[in-house]
């Protein structure tokens, strides 16, 4: 069976503007070269997916149907742009639970390598968090890319923006074809 590449992405602060709990349509702001980046992954036919700890669900800052009807809308947002988002892998748990799928843990990666044939050594994860780094290193996904003003420990690139990032890529394609 042939395993794909697929790149990683946290929602809030990496595909759209982390406002803090984003869980309205009208709240949510899609980062400047988002849609770029994502082209560009999908030209280099990897498979997209999202991972994204949404611990608003389990404080009761807004509800699992609110976090549904803003995902559906995000969704077809993309594409209308041509991007396919495969999957959005999420954990509604506040980080009291300890449940194994919030980052850093790997239950929302396990759940989607079950259900895709994803080669983690030729992935990539792109996210604005150290739990995000430290969830493709636990997963085993071969490319960390740390996005905003701190640079976490173990990421493989690091940029300020997306804008950025997707610039570098751009410039550097052999880097995303296997």
């Amino acid at each position: 069976m042939k395993k794909y590449k697929a790149l990683f992405l946290d929602r809030d602060g990496i595909i759209n503007i982390d406002h803090g709990y984003v869980s309205k349509i009208e709240d949510f702001e899609f980062t400047e070269g988002i849609f770029e980046l994502l082209h560009l992954f999908s030209q280099q036919k990897y498979r997209l997916f999202l991972v994204t700890n949404q611990s608003g669900i389990g404080r009761g800052y807004y509800s699992l149907d609110d976090f549904h009807t803003l995902t559906k809308w995000m969704l077809t947002q993309f594409e209308s742009k041509n991007i396919t988002i495969e999957y959005v892998a999420y954990c509604p748990h506040s980080p009291e639970e300890q449940c194994i799928c919030r980052k850093p843990n790997t239950g929302m990666v396990d759940d989607i390598v079950k259900r895709y044939p994803i080669n983690l050594s030729h992935s990539w994860l792109i996210g604005d968090k150290q739990s995000d780094i430290d969830l493709a290193l636990n997963s085993h996904i071969q490319n960390r890319i740390s996005i905003g003003s701190n640079k976490f420990q173990n990421s493989t690139y690091h940029f300020n923006t997306i804008l950025e990032c997707k610039t570098y890529l751009e410039k550097q394609k052999n880097l995303l074809a296997y």
